[in-house]
Formats: C-alpha cells, sequence, structure tokens
C-alpha cells in the first residue's frame, strides 16, 4: 500500500510536511496546496517557497495546479519544471464556493465541454505526468459516468478519486457505489481519498475494495498524525511524539514569520483538526483559539498535553 497526504490550504505547506516527515516518515507522497494561474511570468513568494527544493528535501512532492486555462497550466509547468518537477496534479476536487463560481476545481467538472478541451491542451505536454484529484460530478453522482469517458481518453498519471459531488461538500458519506464503478470503468491507475479518520475506516474501505494499492489521507492525518503508524504497524502515538510534533511545526513558524502572531494564528488552523483527537477537549480548544500571545498559547497547549489523554481510534469530528 501506498498512503498520500491530501494538499489542505494554509496548513499542509511545507513547514507541516518536513515536521510530519521528520517525525513519522511514512508518506509516499506529498502534494502542495493549490497553486492558481495567473498571467505573471514568476511565482507568488507564497507559492514559491512552498515549492522550492530546498524546503522540500528528501521527499516526494507533486505541486497541485487550479485552473481552467490550458495555457496558464503549461506555462505553470515549464515554470514547476525549471524548479526540477516533473509531475503535476490538476485539482478538479475543490468544493469551495469562490473557487467553483470560476468554474474552477469541482466546479469545472459541470463543464464537460470544456474539460475536455482543456485536457486535451495540456496532454500535448510528453515531458510532465500529470495526475488529477476529482470529485464525482458538481451536483449528481451520475455525472461521474460521463467524466469517466472523458478521463479514460487521456493518459493520466493516477486519478484520485474522492466520491462526493460538490454540493456534497464534506457532508453525506462518500459513494462508495460510484467508486466501485470507478475502478472498473477506470484505464488509469485509481487512488481513493475522503474519510479515512481511524484504522477501522481503512480496513473496510481495503476489504470493500482489495483492488485498491494507493490511499490519499488529509483530515484523518491533520486529527491524528500517527494514523499511518496505526494502519501500519498498529503502533498508537503517544503524548511525547505528538508534542515533539507539535512544537516542532510551532518554532519552524515563529522563525519564518519571525514574530508569534502569524505563527499562532498558523497553529490555530491546525488545531481545528488536531484538537478531537483528545479527550474532553472543549476547553482547552476555547484557551488556545482566544490565545493572543504566545505565552498564552503555549500555557493553553501545555494543560491540554497534561491534563488530557490521546483517545485511541479517534474517529471523524465535525468543524
Amino acid at each position: 500500500m501506498k498512503y498520500y497526504l491530501a494538499p489542505m490550504e494554509g496548513i499542509t505547506g511545507y513547514i507541516y510536511r518536513n515536521s510530519y516527515e521528520k517525525i513519522f516518515d511514512n508518506i509516499d507522497k506529498y502534494f502542495t496546496p493549490f497553486i492558481a494561474t495567473n498571467e505573471s511570468k514568476s511565482l507568488k513568494t507564497k507559492e514559491l517557497r512552498d515549492v522550492l527544493p530546498e524546503n522540500n528535501e528528501g521527499m516526494n512532492i507533486v505541486p497541485q495546479i487550479i485552473t481552467n486555462d490550458s495555457k496558464g497550466f503549461i506555462n505553470l509547468c515549464a515554470k514547476l519544471q525549471q524548479l526540477g518537477y516533473n509531475e503535476v496534479n490538476l485539482n478538479l476536487g475543490c468544493p469551495v464556493g469562490t473557487v467553483v463560481s470560476k468554474n474552477r476545481g469541482s466546479g469545472f467538472l459541470a463543464k464537460r465541454e470544456e474539460l475536455n478541451i482543456f485536457l486535451d491542451e495540456i496532454f500535448k505536454m510528453d515531458d510532465m505526468k500529470i495526475s488529477i484529484k476529482t470529485r464525482i460530478g458538481k451536483n449528481s453522482p451520475e455525472e461521474f459516468y460521463e467524466l469517466i469517458k472523458i478521463y479514460n481518453k487521456y493518459p493520466i498519471e493516477e486519478l484520485i478519486i474522492h466520491p462526493r459531488t460538490q454540493k456534497d461538500f464534506y457532508g453525506n458519506k462518500p459513494n462508495l457505489e460510484v467508486f466501485k464503478d470507478a475502478l472498473s470503468l477506470s484505464t488509469n491507475p485509481v487512488c481513493y481519498n475522503g474519510d479515512i479518520f481511524t484504522v477501522d475506516d481503512h480496513n473496510k474501505l481495503i476489504k470493500a475494495f482489495p483492488k485498491v494499492k494507493t490511499v490519499m489521507l488529509g483530515r484523518g492525518i491533520l486529527a491524528n498524525p500517527g494514523l499511518i503508524n496505526e494502519i501500519k504497524n498498529n503502533i498508537f502515538i503517544d503524548k511525547e511524539v505528538l508534542k515533539d510534533f507539535h512544537d516542532e511545526i510551532l518554532n519552524k513558524y515563529i522563525e519564518l514569520f519571525n514574530e508569534d502572531r502569524n505563527a499562532i494564528f498558523k497553529m490555530k488552523e491546525l488545531w481545528g483538526y488536531m484538537i478531537y483527537i483528545f479527550s474532553n477537549n472543549k476547553k482547552y480548544a476555547e484557551k488556545i483559539k482566544k490565545s493572543q500571545k504566545l505565552i498564552d498559547y503555549k500555557k493553553a497547549v501545555a494543560s491540554l498535553f497534561m491534563e488530557q489523554e490521546i483517545i485511541e481510534g479517534a474517529g471523524s469530528f465535525n468543524n
């Protein structure tokens, strides 16, 4: 089995990835938060920093691109090639309204004719591997059966399927009936993505679909960074390891921003997921959320680690 880390905007940048690699070292492929195409001849500072080779040493990194403009996609690929990348990922999955309204992400799925023309253009490149992360449709699961006909026309490196529609957002359950059909219909390699929060979730998926050899995890790893070690080795994360991981990320953010406020803000985003691995977490979540100074933030985190326990097999959560 291979395990991928899903791109999560604002969270899984190079600082998170490096910290995860240092402490856990069990991800086969990392995908960067998406880069949007623009008219500029160079990448934005933040985007460039995230894909610079020196910020991603020793990791298998795939930059993700979000666009519906084939020329912009091809131009961005050329910039990424100059940095040494030979694979990119096309985002056809983002369900956020501001993205969808521009017919990007999962919004592009509703424009099948334009999508086909777009793919025809970008797959004329013969020196860049292209994988696709997709939902199964914009409004209805039935849309997938037309989409897969389009995908099958092209030599996609991997088709990463999150079996929800854009309309589902992160609600409802992943549509495993459509995913089952995808496995038999796709002429390209398929990777599963969606709602793997526990070892049990993972094992049920593999039992149902023994053909699946690649799984992408996102929110499940953010909530429980030890999840893959549990899946592979039946070893549960302990508080000391989790604290080391937390401290590594915090210190790198303080170093990057050279001040506390932005570092604390970034950590609060992560705690929006990671808090759910702890017992009786509500009052601690509030203290972390309210902290403005580093001393208060550290105090809130220290009391959480000291007074509460990690919940083994912590399940999914509602944000």
